[in-house]
């Protein structure tokens, strides 16, 4: 169990100089890119550690197609699952909050394989060993050609380079890597080019760390 209150840290979002509202921007953005690329064929999107789900729903509260959207948020904090599911009742697009430990596979049953997977705010909060192992497990989630968005701070240690080279292992071709100069977050994407791989039940990929 991690000390860190997540519900107040999400305030970090509104709060000037902290990086964060760029990130979102930017994780929005390709988010906006990969539904304007689908169009107009229905999209599944499934959101690990979701937060209250601002990158997901900011986006999809400013196009006329979100009824095409189908998503799964998995969110461990209650305070921030339910004002998920209270921005997304406002939402022409078919949202499931789970109130559950995105950590495990079980979690995403019914709700995979998916066109695009969000890993937004995990790879920063737990272990390189973990981080490799959840990057392995990422055809398990994923439609054929689904795309993956994912964040990483750049402090030291800037663990990018072997993230995307993980990704390159497990059948992934990269999209985009978004790493301005003057900032210390990334954000990238990754392209399934592999075959997809079924769910494995009863699978542990990751511990939040701080």
């Amino acid at each position: 169990m991690t000390s860190t209150d997540w519900s107040e840290w999400h305030e970090s979002y509104a709060r000037p100089g902290s990086g964060l509202g760029d990130r979102l921007s930017a994780v929005r953005a390709q988010i906006v890119r990969h539904l304007d690329a689908t169009a107009p064929r229905p999209s599944r999107v499934v959101s690990a550690c979701a937060g209250d789900g601002r990158d997901l729903l900011g986006a999809l509260a400013r196009r006329s197609d979100a009824h095409r959207v189908t998503a799964l948020l998995v969110e461990r904090d209650a305070r921030l699952a339910a004002r998920a599911r209270e921005t997304a009742s406002e939402l022409p697009a078919q949202v499931e909050v789970r109130e559950a430990d995105a950590a495990w596979s079980d979690v995403y049953l019914g709700a995979v394989p998916a066109d695009l997977v969000l890993w937004c705010g995990i790879f920063g909060n737990i272990s390189d060993a973990d981080i490799q192992q959840t990057v392995a497990a990422a055809p398990q989630l994923c439609a054929p050609g689904a795309e993956v968005i994912w964040t990483r701070h750049r402090g030291d240690p800037d663990l990018t380079s072997p993230i995307r080279a993980w990704f390159a292992a497990a059948g992934f071709d990269e999209v985009a890597f978004i790493a301005p100069d003057a900032a210390r977050w990334s954000v990238g994407v990754h392209r399934l080019s592999a075959d997809p791989r079924p769910l494995e039940p009863g699978c542990h990929w990751f511990t939040f760390v701080r």
